[in-house]
This record gives C-alpha cells, structure tokens and sequence, in this order.
C-alpha cells in the first residue's frame, strides 16, 4: 500500500506530517485513512504536544484538494463514498478539536479539501505565492455543509457566503486581510515559521490551553462527526444525477490535460 502520509517527531515535543502522493497531493481515501491513523498516533503518543501539516512535493501544492474520481458516480459506489466521505469528516472534526496545538504550513495552492484541513488548525502560515479557499461551487457541487460553516467560525458569516458561492480562491495577500490565514511567508521561511510558531505556543500550559480550545470547538465538532453518515444518500443522489455527473466528467477531462492540477 503506498504510504501517503508520513509522521516525522521532531526535538521539542511536536511532529511534522507530511503529505506526498505525486503530482498534487490529490486527497483520496486512503490518503484520508493515512491522516486519521496519523492523528491516532500523534494524539497517543505522550511525547507529542503538536503538530505541523506540510506538503511534502516539491512544486508549490499544499494539496490540491479530493480526488473527484472519490466523487465522480461512474467511477466509484455508494460504499466506497460512504468509506470516503465518512472517513475524511471525522478526521476534520475530531482535527478540530484535537488536543495537540495543529498548525498548517501551506505551501502554494490549498483549494477546497486542503482549505478545510487548514482551517481545522489553530494557525495556518502561507507562502507568498498560492491560493487558498473552498471552489467546489466551480464544479458543480456544493461547498460541504460543515465545510462552509467552518469557514464562517473563523472568517464571520458574509465574507464566508459571499467566497462559498462564488467559488473564490484568495491571494495569500488577500486571505490574510480577511482571517482566513495568520500570517505570508517567502517559500524558503514557510518551515522556519511555522515550527517558531509551534514552539511559541508550547510555551503554554497544555491543561489550560486544552481546555479553552475544547470550550470554543467541541459542540460544534461533535455536531460534525456525527453528521456525514446521515447525509452520504442524500450527497449520492446528487452527485449521480445527471447535471453533476457530466460536471465532474467535464472537469476530469480537462484535468487530464494538465497532469492533475486541479483547484479542488
């Protein structure tokens, strides 16, 4: 089984997790299944206090968002996007609210799912060249629902719709004076950064700094673990209508013109 995730503790009580499937960190179900078993380790291990997601590619992609082939009717089942889209939801929401201080370094492009992964960490860090948002509106699908409210916990209710519906990605430049991210980098200071914020907020005491977090997040992550199981029928129905399945072909096929990089 190829290994897309890769766990690296580091000296000072924190992990890096990589994310490395060629060309864009396209995020499947067994990449999903490889982030939860990471949490499952991180949050086990007595050492570990934090963690940084980071892309492990070497051209400017975070991740480029799901695979649509996960979401494309003809090319999968109604069991394997259940597997799917219940797997990637609970690892977002209990990422939500996990213990450990989580911060996203993000590399270049972080459409939809890679937007939501980082806006699951309590700090996202950018680089000065990207783009960062949920798009899915651009394919023909809806922003998830829990998706497009996490959103507006962090960025406010109006700015969240207005960017939803209009499927826009943000110029870290942008995204920054909105909240969506914390703080613009150069490429080469994104690593740097981000284990300098890491080690800033170690300096916390976990006992109080956890319990906050949990106040401020864990109804709202309950809320969302609990609810992709029931939506999986309805979600299905629509993505095998017609409409939605020639969308998505249509996105795939341009797609394949350009070695995968897709702003999903």
């Amino acid at each position: 089984m190829p290994q897309y995730v890769h766990v690296n503790v580091q000296p000072g009580g924190f992990a890096i997790v990589l994310l490395e499937r060629e060309p864009v960190n396209l995020m499947d179900l067994r990449m999903w299944q490889q982030l939860m078993a990471a949490l499952d380790q991180l949050e086990a291990d007595q050492s570990v206090r934090g963690v940084i997601f980071a892309s492990g590619l070497k051209r400017e992609v975070f991740t480029a968002g799901n695979d649509i082939k996960e979401l494309y009717a003809p090319a999968t089942s109604i069991a394997r996007y259940r597997d799917f889209w219940v797997t990637s939801n609970v690892f977002l929401a209990r990422l939500y609210c996990s213990p450990l201080v989580t911060i996203a370094a993000i590399k270049g492009a972080c459409p939809a799912g890679g937007c939501c992964l980082s806006l699951c960490c309590d700090m996202r860090i950018m680089t000065e060249q990207g783009h960062i948002g949920l798009n899915e509106v651009a394919i023909g699908i809806s922003v998830p629902l829990y998706w497009g409210r996490l959103m507006a916990r962090v960025i406010g209710d109006r700015k969240a719709e207005h960017l939803c519906m209009n499927a826009t990605l943000l110029p870290p430049p942008e995204a920054l004076k909105v909240g969506l991210i914390d703080q613009v980098v150069p490429s080469d200071q994104l690593m740097p950064a981000a284990e300098a914020a890491m080690l800033q907020a170690l300096k916390q005491p976990d006992s109080g700094r956890m319990v906050v977090k949990l106040r401020f997040r864990e109804s709202f992550a309950r809320e969302w673990e609990q609810y992709p199981d029931s939506e999986v029928a309805e979600s299905w129905d629509i993505l095998s209508a017609a409409p939605t399945v020639k969308a998505l072909e249509a996105t795939l096929q341009r797609l394949s013109g350009k070695k995968g990089r897709a702003k999903l």
